[in-house]
C-alpha cells in the first residue's frame, strides 16, 4: 500500500520568502528593544537602582539633583542594533564607579569662598571616590521581558 502525501510547493515557498522577509526587516523589533531598554533605565533611575545604589548624604533622589542626567538618556534602534545610551560626561564615573583627580575650586561670581568657618580665594579639593551606580543596567525580568519579545516576534515570522 503506497500513502501519497502532496505539498503545494507555491505555497511552501510563498511561506519561506515571507519568513526571509519578516526576519530581514527587524526595525520594529529593534525598536521595541530599545523602548524596553529605556524603560528599564528610567525604572533605575525611579527605584534608586536595582539593586539599590549606594546612599547619599543630602536629601533627595540619587542621581538626579539637576535631572539632567536622567533626562539625557536616549534610544537608538536600526535594523541590526538597539541601545540606550547618554552623552553626559560625567555618566561614566556614575555607571562605573572611581576617583575625581584632586582640583581647584575657585569662586564664579565671588572674589572668595567661604570654607568651613573660614573665607579664602580658593580651595584646593584632593579629589571624591565616586561609588558605582549603575543606572545602565538590566534586571533578570528585564531581559526575560526582552527575551519573550523576540520570541513573539519569531512566531509572528511564520504566521
Amino acid at each position: 500500500m503506497d500513502i501519497e502525501i502532496k505539498i503545494d510547493v507555491g505555497e511552501v515557498q510563498d511561506r519561506l520568502d515571507h519568513m526571509l522577509s519578516f526576519l530581514s526587516h527587524r526595525e520594529p523589533l529593534m525598536r521595541e528593544i530599545a523602548a524596553q531598554l529605556h524603560g528599564a533605565v528610567e525604572d533605575n533611575f525611579a527605584q534608586q537602582g536595582r539593586p539599590a545604589w549606594l546612599g547619599i548624604k543630602r536629601d533627595g533622589m540619587i542621581l538626579q539633583k539637576s535631572g539632567r542626567l536622567v533626562n539625557s538618556i536616549v534610544e537608538y534602534s536600526d535594523n541590526d542594533t538597539a541601545v540606550v545610551g547618554t552623552n553626559v560626561e560625567y555618566a561614566a564615573i556614575h555607571q562605573f564607579g572611581g576617583e575625581t583627580r584632586p582640583h581647584e575650586i575657585r569662586p564664579r561670581n565671588k572674589q572668595a569662598l567661604a570654607f568651613n568657618g573660614r573665607v579664602v580665594k580658593k580651595v584646593n579639593h584632593p579629589g571624591s571616590k565616586i561609588p558605582a551606580r549603575p543606572f545602565l543596567s538590566l534586571t533578570d525580568e528585564d531581559e526575560e521581558k526582552i527575551l519573550n519579545t523576540v520570541s513573539d516576534y519569531l512566531i509572528q515570522s511564520i504566521l
